[in-house]
């Protein structure tokens, strides 16, 4: 049983495998080609998309019969998150055939396949080759990738959008950062922060601010905000998110806090 991938990343010595590596490159080519024809973008070649996709395509060719998931395998969104991938969405295509012509032939012939690999919503791609006896095991990965930020990075992104929607930013993200880690209410010190209302998200997608605090800023009444960024819940999850959380506050509060929370 022979091996190949575009890249080394996805490659398993198991004899010769330079044909098959130009098997899988011709895949990954075929699939761009389509793409282009078709007025899409072509997709990026994901490392570790591939390491999933060859890791399934073992099993694949191993077990015989094709499938998305066989019994104790995890599925393909936990293949790529333990291969390193960062996603918010993932498909999969597989196909059993003599040759890359007649692979992506079948996906293209197939409703599903076809709507994966000409999907406008993926950016990038891993793709995997297996040869067993007189035929070819393929699997492709499909992804809209997640750009990996750091916490700070991450309150960064937040503070710009605020600051262009005229909200000032506390200079002290510690206790917006404790807030984010709570499922509700507040921590027990916030410092010199005397917020007013509170809210907490987790998306992949930090191009702009969720409805609920839109609507409050709108309202002219918020000049500055504190925001911190915290590990996500259901840290398990395959699919790559942020978690962060805006602090309204009331310029020159005193006494007591009260607050009104959004989740």
């Amino acid at each position: 049983m022979l091996l190949a991938g575009p890249a080394p990343e996805a490659n398993i010595q198991l004899g010769n495998n330079q044909a098959l590596r130009a098997k899988a490159a011709q895949l990954f080519a075929l699939g761009n080609q389509a793409r282009v024809a078709h007025g899409l973008k072509p997709l990026q070649w994901d490392p570790a998309l591939a390491t999933a996709a060859l890791s399934h395509c073992v099993r694949m060719a191993a077990e015989g019969p094709i499938s998305h998931r066989y019994a104790d395998e995890p599925d393909v969104s936990e293949r790529a998150g333990h291969a390193g991938a960062h996603f918010s969405l993932i498909e999969e295509n597989v196909a059993v055939a003599p040759d890359p012509a007649s692979i992506h032939q079948v996906w293209m012939n197939s409703p599903h396949h076809r709507e994966n690999l000409l999907s406008p919503e993926v950016d990038r791609v891993g793709v995997a080759a297996v040869a067993r006896g007189n035929v070819i095991y393929a699997v492709a990965d499909f992804e809209r990738t997640v750009e990996v930020l750091s916490r700070e990075q991450v309150e960064t992104v937040v503070k710009n959008l605020l600051q262009v929607s005229g909200v000032s930013v506390h200079p002290n993200p510690v206790g917006a950062r404790l807030a984010c880690a709570l499922d509700h209410g507040l921590p027990d010190s916030l410092d010199d922060l005397w917020p007013e209302f509170i809210v907490r998200w987790q998306d992949a997608d930090l191009s702009h601010l969720p409805a609920p605090l839109t609507d409050r800023i709108v309202t002219g009444k918020y000049k500055e905000a504190a925001v911190g960024s915290c590990a996500p819940q259901s840290a398990d999850n395959a699919f790559t998110v942020y978690r962060v959380a805006v602090l309204l506050l009331k310029p020159g509060s005193s006494g007591p806090r009260t607050l009104v929370s959004s989740r």
